[in-house]
């Protein structure tokens, strides 16, 4: 190992130890409480539609300078400090890091046949969260301090200069609010008002004019999600990452898609994952053929198992290239933290202070008491609920560690949260394994310990980020401790309920699918539930209540996994369509069913615990996926990104290659940064951030009118009233993603928006920022 490194005897932060400025105020509290809701929001929106999130640190330090700057001139009153806008941002970052851990795993719950319960959400969540700032409050002065000069930490010296450029007079948010309106218009318009196609798309393989045969693509197709919130995410990650997702999509939809395709094309079975469809006969018309699927089809039969497999390499192989790196954290960490212990005594400088180390350590103990005891989490205060706490421990502990060092490696966006709830998933299934408990209550607890280390993990390399800012500032370390407490408590409560919001209005039933024979067990607490409102848009299925029964794979031939809504005698009437696992795209009443959400997160984590403790993982398919990311890392390829863009939708991939694409443009007009700060403050990245804020909040508050009545929604459909059509019913239909105009049209407003981000993002005048 090498030696250690010694705090520079030289640096002084921005605000020295011997001055106290105001700091931990009320109104910054607030401030950053509610920005902290906002972005956590939109970033859970994010998470749940591409299994990404981005940094929010700078996004909310800029608009706390603004927002500060204009009350101040408007009502008289003094100048915010540096201190308090670090404050705000130190508040408000916790909703991005909570989102991403909350919406990769709390999903797997329906996939493995468990509610999504509230307690179980809100538990994760919190203490979670909480669990990860206690955790790294102690390697604060190991990481933070003694190695400063070595751990650059991007995001929170790039926050720093931002907020040392606004005490100075600069760094307005201009143009996050008008990506903001902008984006904000551009999906009411799109989601709310249909004037346009949302996802236009076309088959790469058609007819002839000429004789009727075949020509093109086989089982390809070209389609784009053309929202504004993808388009910014694309820009903010840059060129190379957007590249390597999009690869991953050709392989996937160009490559293995059509080889899928042409291969099956002569077949008179299906082949599994695929079944045949129980609703019609066994004949040549059945989806459940290859010959008769189309390329979304494909898609769910087979290409997202290959593409689980890819993410899950990808995530273990970078665990295993930093692993010189996490020994190396955990002893260094260990050592700094004796030698902290050690230190002189006296009263330690302003910018010295952390929480009192028993608030820590009690703390943290009786967080995991109470994840034990919680019944929902199926841990309890029995010999497993106490293995489970304590594998908690274990791996939270180690995690929190490896996501605090390898954030000052590499920052926020490169740090592989998901490769380490990966590892942790693995390991605590070959632990249950060993000790023979495979059942399904095992698997709910190996979730909700990988839930809580995963959130844990993520929320303590945000601390660490903004614990450098505050070091380079020279904030108080309490003060922005407990401000990053209040912030997570404040946006696990949000972001749980968000969730929980969020699925129920865009699930809906239908009776598809379901075999006349079969008949489920009732268990004796089986909850009961009426398929009405909010579901199908308002619409009132059925006044019967039900009994709701999970079926999970394998258990009864012909039946789908899922959620059922039966009768006492256990005869199913309704199927749970719900949207991480979605697979109509039209409700029983012909409309378009709601917005599926298609991260990979969830599902590879529930194919994990199914395949080790159920045996029931597509092993061919996914040791498939694996061996490709193998192999892209053997030609020097970092596997992850592409993996990523080989299971999400096709449809995800197009709008942020297109923006990573903008970003390259718009960087080599403009010309190189002068920093870092300059960069992640540059016109078109402000820009991008407000297309992603205003993109992803218009989506929830749509998503939401599904609690409205449905003549609400009716009124709002403008592309119905203007360009409806008569169908065979009678009925006045419209159906943008099907109609050329309405493609096209979604194609010249998407690039208008493109234009304007390379024209802003490609401007040299610092004023436009």
């Amino acid at each position: 190992m090498s030696s250690e490194v010694k705090p520079d005897p030289g640096f002084q932060p921005f605000v020295p130890a011997s001055e106290a400025p105001p700091e931990l105020t009320w109104p910054t509290v607030l401030t950053g409480v509610l920005l902290g809701i906002v972005f956590g929001a939109s970033s859970l929106y994010l998470v749940l539609k591409v299994g990404l999130t981005v940094s929010a640190s700078v996004p909310i330090a800029v608009l706390s300078i603004t927002l500060f700057r204009v009350f101040s001139n408007a009502f008289k009153v003094r100048k915010t400090t540096i201190l308090e806008n670090n404050i705000v941002q130190t508040t408000g970052s916790a909703g991005e890091s909570i989102a991403f851990g909350v919406g990769v795993t709390m999903p797997a719950l329906l996939l493995l046949g468990f509610e999504m319960d509230p307690v179980r959400v809100m538990t994760v969540s919190v203490l979670g969260a909480v669990l990860g700032i206690l955790m790294m409050i102690p390697l604060r002065r190991a990481f933070i301090v003694k190695q400063h000069g070595k751990l650059i930490y991007p995001e929170g010296t790039a926050c720093a200069e931002v907020l040392v450029a606004g005490e100075k007079g600069g760094a307005t948010a201009k143009m996050v609010f008008v990506g903001f309106g902008i984006a904000l218009a551009h999906k009411f318009l799109t989601a709310a008002t249909k004037l346009w196609a949302a996802e236009p798309a076309t088959n790469l393989y058609t007819e002839s004019a000429a004789g009727g045969a075949k020509v093109g693509l086989k089982g390809g197709a070209v389609s784009g999600e053309l929202s504004p919130e993808l388009l910014g995410v694309g820009y903010l990650i840059g060129p190379r990452i957007a590249a390597l997702m999009t690869a991953g999509a050709v392989l996937s939809y160009f490559v293995l898609g059509p080889l899928i395709a042409t291969f099956g094309e002569k077949l008179t079975e299906p082949v599994p994952p695929a079944v045949w469809d129980m609703e019609k006969p066994r004949d040549e018309s059945n989806p459940g053929l290859i010959r008769n699927m189309d390329p979304e089809d494909i898609r769910k039969a087979y290409l997202r198992y290959i593409g689980a497999g890819a993410v899950a390499a990808g995530g273990i192989v970078s665990m295993f290239r930093a692993l010189p790196l996490i020994l190396g954290s955990v002893v260094g960490g260990l050592r700094d933290l004796r030698a902290s212990r050690g230190g002189g005594g006296g009263a330690a400088a302003r910018t010295e202070r952390d929480m009192p180390a028993p608030v820590v350590l009690w703390g943290g103990l009786a967080l995991v008491v109470a994840l034990a005891a919680v019944p929902q989490l199926g841990l309890g205060l029995t010999p497993y609920g106490l293995l489970g706490a304590g594998l908690i421990l274990l791996f939270g502990f180690l995690f929190v560690t490896v996501s605090s060092r390898l954030t000052g490696e590499v920052g926020s966006s490169s740090n592989p949260i998901s490769g380490m709830t990966i590892a942790t998933l693995l390991m605590v299934c070959v632990i249950f394994l060993v000790l023979g408990r495979t059942d399904t209550g095992a698997m709910l607890t190996v979730l909700m310990i990988a839930a809580v280390v995963c959130i844990a993990a993520s929320n303590g390399g945000t601390t660490s980020q903004d614990l450098k800012t505050g070091y380079l500032v020279g904030a108080t370390p309490s003060k922005q401790q407990w401000a990053i407490l209040i912030g997570a408590v404040t946006s696990a409560l949000v972001i749980g309920l968000t969730m929980l919001a969020l699925n129920a209005a865009k699930v809906h039933y239908t009776k598809k699918g379901i075999p006349a024979a079969v008949v489920l067990p009732v268990p004796p607490d089986a909850p009961q539930e009426r398929p009405g409102r909010p579901y199908n848009a308002g619409e009132l299925l059925d006044a019967t209540a039900y009994y709701v029964v999970h079926a999970r794979a394998g258990e009864h031939e012909g039946l789908k996994p899922g959620r059922y809504l039966v009768t006492a005698d256990g005869r199913p009437v309704y199927r749970t369509d719900v949207p991480i696992s979605q697979e109509l795209k039209q409700m029983d009443n012909g409309a378009d069913a709601p917005e599926p959400f298609s991260a990979p997160t969830p599902r590879l984590f529930a194919n994990i615990i199914q395949g080790i403790l159920g045996g029931t993982l597509e092993w061919s398919l996914f040791i498939a996926g694996a061996l490709i990311a193998i192999a892209l890392e053997l030609c020097g390829v970092s596997a992850l990104p592409v993996a990523v863009g080989m299971y999400l939708p096709l449809g995800s991939s197009t709008p942020i290659f297109a923006g990573g694409m903008l970003r390259l443009a718009a960087d080599r007009l403009r010309g190189k940064p002068k920093n870092e700060a300059d960069a992640e403050t540059s016109p078109g990245v402000l820009l991008a951030s407000g297309y992603i804020a205003g993109g992803t909040l218009c989506g929830l508050v749509v998503a939401f009118f599904a609690f409205l009545p449905n003549g609400f929604n009716q009124l709002l459909n403008l592309g119905l009233h203007l360009f409806g059509e008569l169908n065979d019913q009678g009925q006045k239909v419209w159906k943008p993603d099907e109609v050329a105009g309405a493609k096209i049209a979604a194609v010249v407003v998407f690039g208008a928006l493109g234009a304007f981000l390379l024209w802003v993002g490609s401007r040299k005048e610092k004023s436009a920022a």
